[in-house]
């Protein structure tokens, strides 16, 4: 006769598995809401306003896949430090930005952007920033598309374009 496990151990696996199928859950949620933030219509670009509040706009840097804060507010798009090292980005000078936490001090570097949606800037140059987390598309990218937000979507359209 095959010895039962002990109700201690019955109990944890089972809570142990709740905990697998929750993670599983949200984490296919999520997945679900990234893959249905963007949508593309026409020429216009749709981006839904995240869960933390802010627009993530899908791109590459070089070829790799970022997830940029679109940030009306930055003069120019910003990367980490981090991120540039691993892009081997050469840089071009030394900036000072002034950001939400102060002034910082980065360099500057050129870099071949793509979004999602077939927005393309070559040579752009970025700011790259020591402290920042994650990139920020700024107005040298958004200022060359005709912008709206409403009802937490911000719609995005080539200039010249009807509205």
């Amino acid at each position: 006769m095959a010895q039962e496990l002990p109700h201690t151990l019955k109990l944890a696996t089972v809570w142990l598995l709740i905990g697998v199928a929750l993670f599983l859950g949200v984490s296919w949620w999520q997945a679900g809401q990234r893959a249905t933030r963007i949508t593309v219509d026409g020429q216009a670009i749709e981006i839904r306003r995240s869960a933390d509040g802010h627009y993530h706009w899908r791109g590459r840097i070089q070829g790799r896949e970022v997830d940029f804060l679109v940030d009306t507010g930055a003069t120019a798009t910003a990367i980490p430090q981090r991120l540039a090292d691993q892009l081997q980005l050469v840089p071009e000078g030394v900036v000072r930005s002034a950001t939400a936490g102060g002034l910082a001090q980065g360099t500057i570097a050129r870099v071949d952007l793509e979004l999602e949606g077939g927005v393309h800037a070559r040579a752009l140059r970025v700011t790259v920033l020591p402290a920042l987390t994650s990139p920020l598309l700024g107005m040298d990218v958004l200022g060359r598309l005709r912008f709206t937000q409403r009802d937490g979507v911000l719609r995005l359209e080539p200039p010249g374009s009807a509205p």
